[in-house]
């Protein structure tokens, strides 16, 4: 988002067109930071309506193929990094840099300057399926960055406990995986909102929650553009690479002594396996404590640079 709004900004009398995942449409209008959507699925031909694009900017990737793919639109500019491959001059590709950095220094180097802090969207209109609560996320695209349901179940049962209402969220796909961390937990049944929200939804939910447990996925991001206080449990990638930007009240864990595994492994990532419930709870209470009223609390310190790494030991 720093990024398009940098480019928007810069070319003020252009229409500004994200192309992106259908599903994620309604955060686009949220952010308010592109005019329109157009369908993109992976690295798939776009289907472009109407004559070739002015600019086109590629925030997907270092090429050949990402670059490919907006150089069959046959733009009158390609900003992007440079690929001898593709026949693309630019800023060299900085491996182990964080995402939200790099896409602000693409752009930058144009002449297009971008503040990283610049996440925030605005809450959905909608009101959330329940507000202030606890929200637990037990899932992630690949196995190696889903820390297990077992121990996210210990972390609700705790919650729980303390009195917080607590929902577990996830995809229609991750239905069962909600209800099984529901049973473990001792939760009822309808605390499994897996499924049974949309994107919009999902994004009022954490919007007005008082805490966000989950791995590293996408939904850790809606938590920092509302500033949601939240703990996140890092494995295959570093925190410094895919974590949040000093931008909200978030704890962050990871143990992989700087090393980078795989984030589309088949397998829970060893650094991820090594963050103990105890952890987790420690860093929960620790959140609850210091912001009971959730997002209410945490907005106006949404600047602060509270994000942090833990070390093993």
């Amino acid at each position: 988002m720093p990024a398009v709004r940098a480019v928007a900004r810069a070319l003020p009398g252009h229409e500004v067109v994200l192309a992106a995942p259908a599903v994620l449409e309604p955060l686009v209008r949220l952010s308010a930071a592109a005019d329109r959507l157009v369908p993109a699925t992976g690295l798939s031909p776009l289907h472009w309506p109407g004559p070739p694009p002015d600019v086109a900017v590629n925030l997907h990737g270092k090429g050949p193929q990402s670059h490919r793919v907006l150089q069959a639109l046959r733009p009158g500019r390609l900003v992007a990094f440079a690929c001898r491959e593709a026949g693309v001059p630019g800023p060299a590709w900085h491996a182990g840099e964080h995402e939200v950095r790099r896409w602000c220094r693409l752009v930058a180097e144009e002449g297009w300057p971008a503040d990283p802090q610049d996440v925030r969207i605005a809450a959905p209109p909608a009101p959330p399926p329940v507000a202030g609560a606890v929200v637990v996320h037990p899932g992630a695209a690949h196995p190696s960055r889903r820390w297990p349901p077992e121990r996210f179940a210990a972390v609700a049962r705790w919650a729980a406990g303390q009195g917080w209402p607590v929902v577990v969220t996830g995809g229609a796909q991750e239905r069962t995986l909600a209800e099984e961390v529901c049973r473990a937990a001792g939760l009822p049944p309808e605390a499994a909102l897996a499924g049974r929200t949309d994107l919009a939804g999902l994004a009022a939910l954490v919007s007005a929650a008082r805490l966000l447990v989950c791995g590293d996925t996408g939904v850790a991001h809606l938590s920092t553009a509302y500033g949601t206080p939240s703990v996140l449990l890092f494995g295959p990638v570093p925190p410094a690479e895919w974590g949040p930007v000093t931008s909200g009240p978030h704890t962050v864990l990871w143990h992989g002594h700087g090393r980078r595994g795989d984030p589309w492994g088949d397998v829970a990532d060893a650094a991820l396996l090594r963050i103990t419930v105890e952890e987790v709870v420690e860093a929960a209470g620790l959140r609850l404590a210091a912001y009971p009223e959730g997002t209410r609390a945490a907005r106006p310190h949404a600047g602060s640079p509270s994000a942090r790494a833990h070390a093993p030991g």
